[in-house]
């Protein structure tokens, strides 16, 4: 399937769009103000140690220390990392398998309190949680990811071609210099071993310089960033598959291209300006796409819809058949609408770049192959998609169960802050609950005999006390001898009131 790369960028924030067959797969922000940091090279200062946790706290100058997990500190054991690692490692996760080994090592044997360490950011903050970081660095290139300090030759999983497996394997052997690892990047099947060379050379540049600002810099200190989203966008997501980048502001443009003119010569004639008077993302309808990404409900053609909650520390996806009745028997009408929301689920995880644990609640299916029919489409939309994922089989209920790995924060949490007015909770309390606690409150306090009281409250509330409840208000009055005034006040939260003596 052919894809398009749209870029909307202005002064305040670049908006990265990947489109597949017409419609947005991916999304990608970054504001200038809160760029991510995932790929930032720093020289840190180790903290404190924490070996309950086997993990430690490292200072890299932001607001939030850095979390650095003992499966993630490249200490005097790298010989071991190499022989255990092997050479058929795939992907940029290989060296978590050194946990295994670091499992028997105490963090506090390999790394002190106060010693000064080179990390890399593997993970944004999210939420309360500070940035999570790694000794192991991987400094990424259009075809090739440079590993320093490790012997180790890795290629993409997603060329699947077992001779050309073999040929790139024998190429990155021949370039690999002595002392460094290299993963072959999914670009490397269009590309030249001339590009390739050039692509090594520069990484390798880039990790020169870093040495070099190590030596003469305390910690903490920033040695590498790693480039801008509509550059970066251009290193990773231009394969072969992307017909076009087409970008909206002319100054991005000519950075843009000016970048691959000097790194990725073969892609520039695939690079456009867009000069059409609607907003790009508006024209190609990507503004509608986001907006229903934002939404809790997602309707489906044939009626039915999906439910999407976020927590914290899991997202759960629930199925109903909605407005949708069917034809035939119920278990037909199950299967179809589980069928459908198996791809509409695939799409909002990759969309909304949802990550963590996720629980996905199909609708009951009394038949064990129907059932199966479901999870393998499931596992087959989830093919598309780029995060590393673990998926396991449909429960009995109809339950599937997985983990999506989270680098940056999901679509909703880049967009949206808690609600102010619920506080998060997705409910208020209704009017009748809040005008039951203000006849509590009048009761409880007592006022003096004659007094006249106003209650301020929202208009909901107020219309509630002056019609409905009205009765409960007169009974107030008649049994404590007072007068109650009450006004509506649009400034008033539904669930907050005023009872003020006049």
């Amino acid at each position: 399937m052919t894809s398009d790369l749209l870029i909307n960028s202005t002064k305040e924030e670049s908006r990265v769009a990947l489109l597949e067959g017409g419609q947005v797969v991916e999304l990608y922000m970054e504001r200038k103000r809160d760029a991510s940091l995932v790929g930032n090279i720093y020289k840190g200062k180790v903290m404190k140690i924490l070996p309950g946790m086997q993990s430690a706290f490292v200072d890299i100058g932001l607001e939030k220390a850095a979390f650095l997990h003992v499966a993630d500190i490249m200490g005097e054991m790298e010989e071991y990392y190499s022989a255990f690692l092997g050479n058929e490692a795939e992907t940029l996760e290989l060296y978590t398998k050194a946990e295994h080994i670091n499992k028997s090592i105490p963090i506090e044997e390999l790394i002190q309190e106060g010693q000064e360490l080179l990390v890399q950011v593997s993970k944004d903050p999210i939420g309360t949680k500070g940035a999570r970081v790694t000794s192991y660095i991987t400094i990424p290139g259009r075809y090739v990811v440079l590993m320093p300090n490790v012997e180790h030759i890795g290629i993409s999983r997603r060329i699947q071609d077992e001779e050309k497996r073999t040929a790139l394997k024998a190429i990155a052997a021949e370039i690999k210099p002595a002392g460094f690892g290299l993963i072959v990047r999914t670009a490397c099947e269009g590309g030249a071993i001339e590009e390739i060379k050039r692509d090594l050379e520069f990484l390798l540049l880039i990790w020169e310089n870093i040495q070099k600002k190590k030596d003469k810099v305390s910690a903490p200190t920033l040695l590498y960033s790693d480039l801008d989203l509509a550059v970066r966008s251009v290193r990773d997501f231009m394969h072969h598959d992307v017909e076009r980048l087409i970008i909206d502001s002319v100054d991005e443009y000519e950075r843009v291209k000016e970048f691959a003119i000097t790194y990725f010569p073969r892609l520039v004639d695939r690079i456009e300006l867009y000069e059409g008077k609607e907003p790009i993302f508006d024209a190609f309808g990507i503004e509608l796409d986001i907006s229903r990404a934002l939404g809790r409900r997602v309707w489906l053609k044939s009626g039915g819809y999906i439910v999407i909650d976020q927590t914290e520390a899991m997202t759960v996806i629930d199925v109903n058949t909605g407005k949708f009745v069917g034809k035939e028997s119920l278990e037909d009408t199950i299967l179809k609408t589980n069928l459908e929301a198996v791809k509409e689920i695939a799409y909002q995880i990759r969309l909304r770049n949802i990550g963590g644990i996720i629980i996905i609640d199909f609708i009951d299916m009394e038949k064990a192959e129907n059932r199966q029919k479901v999870s393998s489409l499931f596992l087959d939309e989830m093919k598309k998609d780029r995060a590393k994922s673990t998926i396991y089989n449909i429960s009995e209920l109809g339950i599937i169960q997985m983990t999506r790995k989270r680098v940056r924060e999901s679509l909703g949490r880049v967009l949206c802050e808690q609600c102010p007015y619920c506080e998060g909770k997705g409910f208020v309390k209704s009017a009748q609950t809040v005008a039951y606690e203000i006849f509590r409150k009048l009761k409880k306090m007592q006022l003096p005999f004659n007094t006249v009281a106003m209650i301020k409250a929202s208009p909901v509330v107020a219309d509630l006390l002056s019609d409905e409840e009205r009765q409960g208000i007169e009974d107030i009055e008649n049994t404590y001898g007072i007068k109650l005034i009450i006004k509506e006040d649009e400034a008033v939260h539904q669930e907050n009131y005023e009872i003020s003596v006049l």
